[in-house]
């Protein structure tokens, strides 16, 4: 990127500022005079953009090729750089495009050489760190990863594959790194592949994937944030860090790592002591406040955020700061300040390596070569330099301490005693009313016996966080049930070594934690289950804004998991876990009306629905083909259909299908129509609904189709149109007002919908509609009592009555045709056929039911230390003014039913 334009008279001055102070330019510059005319000439960049198209011709010999482009690409740059015409960006991208065509280049020539006339393929060149990054400095090594398929990679008939690719790896590396009269290219660096002690110079690829799956080190997740396939085989390249991406961006956040990447920096400050103190000798990539802290701080966050934020997956740091900070996970102001102090270091990094060509980070202790340096970069001397550089190192070297220092204020704490008795007055002081039951509890977490704390990491990773999980949890609106929910989570869990360092590296969670544990039973089943939920906590998406379908479905249908149909399955289960209990927890925090988050659940149901839908319809086409002029259509009734699910309720669904029902599909295993589209709604049934690791999604509801329970599971638009004329109960056409086609083409929803609203508008008997509805209301009271006083959905003037009263004020009066309860309730208050006060206690008696099957799923008596959460979800003041709000919305509800059925 150009930024500034130049006379030639002050490019000449430029010129003579190089040739004074950086014996190495110098040196090119009489090499390559034609270069130095370009530059004076104002055509620098021209040349090098010519350069680098300029390829390795097979002719050529390599050696001296690739060191005179290099030697006169090192001139060109650095003088665009010196002079201010290009900036750090350009300088930077362009020695890395470089890197890759030489890199490109030398994998050919080692290919000619050893299997003239074959491909390049099957060998492969994973850039790393600066390089990969697009963020090379002036006089670097390159850090690649060699990798081969023993497979595709051409070899001589008589080679061992592995014996062949380490020839070929030591021939590049020998092409780039050999030291001629021309110079060298790069320093080849092969020591960040696996073991390098052990292993070979080229690794088989599948060999290297399963190193980084299963035994990989912090720093090389952190070494792949700026990974990428550079030269040679690039499919190949893309093949690994496709199958390793999981690997580095890991969706469950694991605190020993991030903890490791803290104390590997931590031991570069002790290493490099001498380079740390500011001032003549300071080390700029290394030292406190360096390049490299800068770099860390972006690495840190993008691993606790990446995994679940896809846009944070940016390789270069300066890109990375902004990435991080528009996502709102790093303070934008801190991100802008890293990023200047960044682009200066790297600048006067250049500087420090233009001199002689020297991979060098630190400023020179002479202070004539320091005053040399400052004045290559157009300073008085090197008192002016230190002073440039002074208020960023401070800067960077605080923002950095924070970061490693962890949670502001935290002060370590004297692990937990052991003994009974000092352990039972350390659980007293702090404040637990039962405190030997506490101690009993700690006792068996440590002795082994529980699952998840058998090894000895576990147990370690335990006492570690136990002094500030007892801490919380003490704090907890119920410290007993919090400790008792936190016993059974323990022993639920598969592992707990992750759980207990992400309660230390986070101790605000335990607070939360002690939260849901008091107050939502089903919520603590989850993390029960999956301890990972907690990450949500953490990067607090959980308190984002309820996404739309169409966004959850965009998340649901990951086209990675598409090709493996059981994975994909689990990926949606997994999905599906996160928003409920996302929006449970907003329910429990007070973040959220429980009206939008009854929205939200209905709202992941039918984008998990739809995933569901179109992954098992797309594996039963994969067999039995499809039925031609003919689709699957699914009919959302009851809670789904209006919108408005709780944490715990099911799908009420019909299934349908357009079409001849004698068709017959067209695949390898041809079924008829009707017996095909049973068999596919069964399978979506059991995608839905059945146990796996991940858990169940939803209990799945059929009976509402025609002829109920004894009727096929799918049956044709036709067939569903005559039953509902001609067949079907008032109670069926009460639950046809509540019905929503969710899943078809728009086509076969728009079909299914003109029947719905031809028969809810259809003439019909009031007085009989009425007289039905009530005994219909009566039977189901007998038959299904409320459980409690708080049953906000079968009390008398509860929800049941309410759904009663409107649908059949709809089907009477041809008005306000919505499924959903919020839409059709004001449209019937409009035209007179309901009260004004029904819309207010829908919402009050919606609001109650939906927390009260989070937190009280019994709705007999919630616990006192949680009947305030309740009533703020409720928005009321207190409790006893939620049980008078409620009183009065039941009355406004019996009265409107009253008046209804007459």
């Amino acid at each position: 990127m150009t930024v500034a334009k130049m006379s030639q008279n002050e490019r000449l001055k430029v010129i003579e500022r190089a040739r004074s102070h950086a014996p190495f330019l110098a040196r090119l510059g009489e090499r390559f005079a034609s270069a130095l005319d370009h530059f004076v000439q104002g055509t620098a960049q021209t040349r090098i953009t010519a350069l680098l198209a300029e390829r390795w011709d097979g002719e050529a010999d390599i050696m001296p090729f690739l060191r005179d482009q290099r030697s006169e690409l090192a001139l060109l740059t650095a003088l665009l750089d010196l002079s201010g015409e290009a900036d750090l960006t350009y300088t930077i991208e362009t020695l890395s495009a470089f890197a890759d065509q030489a890199l490109d280049d030398a994998v050919r020539a080692a290919f000619d050489e050893r299997v003239p006339g074959e491909p390049v393929q099957g060998f492969a060149v994973i850039g790393l760190g600066k390089h990969g990054s697009h963020e090379l400095n002036y006089s670097s090594d390159i850090d690649p990863i060699l990798l081969f398929d023993p497979v595709t990679m051409p070899r001589r008939e008589r080679d061992d594959p592995v014996e062949a690719a380490v020839r070929m790896g030591r021939r590049v590396t020998e092409i780039l790194s050999a030291r001629t009269g021309e110079g060298y290219v790069f320093r080849v660096d092969l020591r960040l592949r696996p073991t390098p002690e052990v292993t070979p110079i080229v690794l088989p690829v599948n060999a290297a994937i399963g190193y980084y799956e299963s035994q990989a080190l912090a720093w090389e997740q952190a070494a792949f944030i700026r990974a990428r396939a550079c030269a040679g085989d690039k499919a190949l390249g893309r093949y690994f860090l496709d199958a390793i991406r999981p690997f580095v961006w890991r969706k469950s956040l694991d605190y020993r790592q991030i903890k490791e990447i803290g104390s590997v920096s931590q031991r570069i400050r002790d290493h490099y002591a001498g380079g740390q103190k500011f001032g003549p000798g300071y080390d700029l990539k290394r030292g406190r406040g360096g390049i490299r802290e800068v770099e860390f701080f972006a690495q840190v966050h993008q691993l606790i955020h990446g995994g679940r934020d896809a846009s944070l997956r940016v390789p270069a740091t300066r890109d990375a700061l902004a990435a991080l900070a528009k996502a709102g996970r790093i303070d934008a102001d801190e991100a802008e300040q890293l990023a200047e102090s960044y682009a200066l270091y790297r600048t006067i990094e250049h500087r420090l390596q233009m001199v002689d060509d020297q991979q060098t980070h630190s400023l020179p202790k002479d202070s004539e070569a320091l005053d040399r340096v400052a004045r290559l970069h157009g300073l008085k001397d090197g008192a002016a330099l230190i002073a440039l550089l002074a208020p960023h190192v401070e800067r960077v070297g605080k923002i950095y301490d924070r970061l490693i220092a962890g949670e502001e204020g935290e002060e370590s704490q004297p692990l937990t005693p052991r003994d009974d008795d000092a352990l039972t007055a350390y659980l007293s002081n702090l404040g637990f009313a039962a405190p030997e039951s506490v101690a009993q509890r700690i006792a068996a977490w440590r002795s082994g016996k529980v699952r998840a704390l058998r090894s000895g990491p576990a147990l370690e990773a335990l006492e570690t966080a136990l002094p500030k999980l007892l801490t919380a949890l003490s704090k907890a609106p119920d410290p007993m049930a919090a400790v008792m929910g936190l016993d059974r989570m323990i022993d639920g869990l598969p592992s707990t070594i992750n759980f207990f360092h992400l309660l230390d590296a986070r101790p605000a969670l335990a607070t939360t934690l002690g939260n849901i544990l008091t107050y939502a039973p089903a919520l603590a089943e989850q993390l029960g289950r999956r301890s990972a939920l907690l990450d949500g906590l953490i990067d607090q998406s959980v308190f984002n804004p309820n996404p739309s379908v169409e966004a959850l479905l965009t998340a649901f249908s990951d086209t990675r998991h598409a090709v493996d149909y059981e994975r994909h399955l689990d990926h949606v289960r997994r999905l599906v876990g996160e928003r409920r209990f996302a929006l449970g927890v907003q329910i429990i925090d007070g973040m959220a009306d429980p009206m939008e988050v009854a929205r939200g659940y209905a709202h992941v149901a039918e984008a998990a629905l739809v995933a569901l839908a179109d992954a098992t319809r797309a594996e039963f086409e994969a067999a039995h083909g499809r039925v031609p002029d003919s689709e699957f259509v699914i009919l959302a009734l009851g809670r789904l259909g209006g919108e408005a699910l709780t944490h715990a309720s099911d799908l009420d669904l019909i299934y349908l299908f357009t079409g001849d029902y004698m068709a017959e599909s067209d695949g390898a295993k041809p079924l008829g129509a009707t017996l095909y589209y049973n068999r596919l709604a069964q399978r979506v049934s059991a995608a839905l609904s059945v146990p796996t690791a991940t858990g169940r999604l939803y209990e799945v509801d059929t009976r509402l189709r025609p002829s109920g329970a004894q009727g096929p599971l799918a049956v044709t638009l036709d067939a569903f149109e005559r039953y509902q004329k001609e067949e079907a109960w008032v109670w069926e056409h009460m639950a046809l007002t509540r019905a929503r086609p969710v899943y078809g083409s728009n086509n076969a929803r728009e079909a299914v919908q003109a029947i719905i609203d031809a028969v809810l508008k259809a003439p019909r008997d009031a007085a009989k509609l009425r007289a039905d509805a009530a005994q219909m209301r009566a039977d189901m009271a007998g038959h299904k009592p409320p459980s409690g006083p708080l049953d906000a959905k079968l009390i008398a003037g509860g929800l049941v009555d309410l759904e009663f009263a409107t649908h059949v004020t709809q089907l009477t009066s041809g008005a306000g045709l919505f499924p959903q309860l919020d839409r059709a309730l004001p449209a019937l208050v409009e035209a007179g056929l309901a009260p004004d006060a029904i819309v207010s206690a829908q919402q009050l008696l919606t609001r109650l039911l939906v927390t009260l099957r989070l937190v009280c799923p019994d709705c007999i008596d919630p616990p006192d230390v949680t009947k305030p959460v309740i009533a703020r979800a409720c928005q009321a003041e207190s409790w006893e003014a939620l049980l008078a709000d409620y009183d009065k919305a039941r009355a406004v509800v019996a009265a409107w039913w009253d008046a209804v059925r007459g």
